[in-house]
């Protein structure tokens, strides 16, 4: 059936792609083909009109660029390739039910929108302004969406990053490039020319401690006037400081202002306004629970009731493990009694974040709701872990993790195509 239905919708494509335009009796010269197939990959074909939309877009884009585009001939023939490789793609997006539903669609679209400095209403007038469809646009931008969803989703599962690669990368230079700390310094520098008498260089020197001290006592350091200059450094690696800045930079902390650095050019003052990869410190909490699902048997009422028993009962002196075990239906902690172990902030539901960061150690929360069902929550513990290290091993895995999809996607394009059925036309 599927398998009629899939060949009845190419032949009503490839039918609608047609138009005969008879103002008489039939002949030769009165039949206007207005579009025709130029390819037919598997249960789907490739209008000749889809060819050169693509074609006329991708070569406005390569002259807005200032590049000289191949030839024409050329040029088309890879279009044609890329659209085959997409119509297959696409095709598997349909069978495995990959949908971009319109508030993610929404959500995409808005931040392109900012990407560009616009808001979505200036975004949509200065397409209209350009002669662009904003709905072509929009349906341009899910299609991209499926194409990259079911990439990751055939992509992915066939990378695999050791302990050993992501060591062997922390230990190489472009593993200590990436994972070298940043800092944001602003900079206050006492000028002193070079003809300074020492006199001139003392009382300059004076003026930067005593501008420091005031900057540690709380000044703010857009405030510091007279003949001083004031610049932002922006965000910089560690490596990429000037030599008389490293020093200092791995001692200080958020908010630390520096005694004066002499250099040729003056007194220096540095104020770290933030920092990155230095040192992490996230605050982790342990909590167990009990999830409770509405469903046929149990509705809403009923399950909030049994949530509030259990939770009673447990304040009563009930094991809440065994609670757990019993009455559990989150089939990943109900075995260990409920325990969730040491989570960081973010990777639980929100619901349930809030409810646990109200708790403090050894209370149980009243039951919360989530999109899983109920929650009974209780709290075992908190502490404060440094994942710096942590951090560092996750920036080299996902390093490693994109160097190894770019050709393991290109492995896997080169595979659908070849297995797929394809007829080109032109």
């Amino acid at each position: 059936m599927a398998t009629y239905l899939m060949n009845n919708m190419r032949l009503f494509k490839v039918f609608s792609a047609v138009l005969l335009i008879a103002l008489a009796p039939l002949t030769h010269a009165e039949t206007k083909w207005l579009d025709k197939v130029v390819a037919i990959v598997d249960d789907d074909i490739i209008l000749a009109s889809e060819l050169d939309e693509r074609f006329d877009t991708i070569k406005a884009n390569i002259a807005r660029t200032g590049k000289q585009a191949p030839p024409d001939d050329e040029l088309r023939k890879e279009i044609l390739d890329l659209l085959v490789l997409e119509n297959i793609q696409m095709q598997m997006a349909n069978r495995y039910g990959v949908r971009i539903d319109d508030e993610e669609l929404n959500g995409a679209v808005a931040r392109i929108a900012a990407n560009n400095n616009m808001t979505l209403s200036e975004f949509q007038q200065t397409l209209v302004a350009s002669g662009a469809s904003y709905l072509a646009i929009r349906e341009q931008i899910a299609r991209e969406m499926i194409l990259q969803r079911v990439q990751m989703g055939n992509v992915n599962q066939r990378i695999q990053v050791t302990e050993q690669e992501i060591q062997n990368y922390l230990q190489s230079s472009e593993g200590k490039e990436v994972t070298s700390p940043e800092f944001h310094f602003a900079h206050v520098l006492i000028p002193v020319p070079s003809e300074a008498t020492v006199a001139e260089r003392a009382q300059a020197e004076n003026k930067a401690k005593s501008l420091s001290a005031q900057l540690r006592a709380g000044k703010d350091i857009d405030n510091a006037n007279d003949d001083i200059s004031i610049s932002d450094l922006g965000w910089r690696k560690g490596t990429e400081l000037p030599a008389l800045f490293k020093g200092v930079a791995s001692k200080m902390t958020d908010g630390d202002v520096s005694e004066p650095l002499q250099s040729a050019s003056g007194f220096h003052i540095i104020k770290l306004l933030e920092s990155r990869g230095v040192k992490q410190l996230v605050k982790q909490t342990r909590a167990s629970h009990i999830l409770l699902k509405p469903s046929a048997i149990r509705d809403e009422a009923q399950t909030i009731a049994l949530a509030k028993q259990l939770r009673q009962r447990a304040l009563n002196g009930e094991d809440f493990r065994e609670l757990a075990k019993e009455y559990s239906e989150d089939i990943g902690s109900a075995q260990e009694g409920g325990d969730l172990g040491w989570t960081s902030p973010g990777q639980l539901v929100p619901e349930f974040q809030k409810a646990m960061d109200e708790t403090t150690p050894g209370e149980i929360h009243v039951p919360v709701a989530s999109q899983f069902g109920w929650h009974v929550i209780k709290v075992i513990d908190r502490r404060t872990k440094d994942v710096t290290e942590d951090m560092r091993k996750q920036i080299a895995r996902n390093a490693l993790h994109e160097r190894k999809y770019a050709d393991e996607l290109d492995i896997w394009l080169r595979k659908i195509r070849s297995e797929a059925f394809v007829d080109i036309k032109i």
